[in-house]
């Protein structure tokens, strides 16, 4: 939903991470973009020469290419936290990557984590943790609510929930990656405006006609889960004869 409907909460922008505005911080934050727009593969030197700054004095900051990508990782992660605790109400209410693309300021690293998404690594490791706990808060607020139907299993809804939009997104970076990292706000909006409709629709009115595939896979586990069963769920699904 888009958070200029009636009753969305105002966007924030995005809490900045630690910056004492210094040499080594200038380079940590050129090299942020750099690795955004061309990829974990981009040389020292083209780091050096978008911060203005010699690869030897990279060197002298940072050591070697493998620091200067663990002090990115550091920063983008120390954002990340920022973010979701500036923006808490929206964040944890399903709206994390909306949250972040409304603020343009921030758009090279959040393509920073695009980049992560797709090639591994602690960033990735974190931001795709940080989804899928906030998942599993919103979505059982919803089922206790009454919006969404209970799970047989809710933390794995939650996990696939999240890889599933998360595999989405990443997938239709790569197919088609914006021009520019600093773009990457408008990127992700148009993404999420596109994906909207069928996400909704999927989700309001399902996509199988019966639960009969869910029955017949519950008979097939040797130790089905129990939980969130509806209450026209046939027993035989989730419960075995003694021999």
């Amino acid at each position: 939903m888009s958070s200029a409907e009636a009753g969305a909460e105002p966007t924030m922008p995005a809490a900045r991470p630690p910056s004492d505005g210094g040499t080594r911080d200038r380079i940590r934050d050129a090299a942020v973009l750099r690795f955004a727009r061309s990829g974990f593969d981009a040389s020292v030197r083209a780091v050096a020469a978008d911060a203005g700054v010699s690869a030897a004095l990279v060197i002298h900051h940072f050591g070697s290419k493998d620091a200067l990508h663990r002090a990115c990782d550091e920063h983008v992660l120390a954002w990340i936290v920022a973010s979701k605790r500036h923006n808490m109400g929206r964040a944890t209410g399903g709206q994390l990557l909306q949250v972040l693309a409304e603020s343009d300021e921030y758009a090279p690293l959040l393509g920073y984590v695009m980049r992560s998404l797709q090639s591994g690594g602690d960033v990735a490791r974190a931001f795709v943790q940080h989804m899928i706990d906030d998942a599993r808060v919103y979505v059982r607020e919803a089922v206790a609510d009454g919006i969404a139907k209970p799970s047989v299993d809710e933390d794995a809804r939650a996990r696939y929930l999240t890889l599933s939009a998360l595999g989405t997104l990443s997938l239709s970076l790569t197919l088609d990656p914006p021009d520019d990292p600093e773009n990457f706000s408008a990127t992700l909006r148009t993404f999420l405006a596109e994906q909207y409709l069928p996400m909704i629709e999927m989700f309001a009115q399902g996509f199988l006609t019966s639960r009969r595939m869910l029955d017949d896979y519950l008979l097939y586990l040797s130790d089905p889960p129990t939980g969130g069963e509806p209450d026209d769920a046939p027993a035989t699904a989730t419960t075995s004869e003694e021999p």
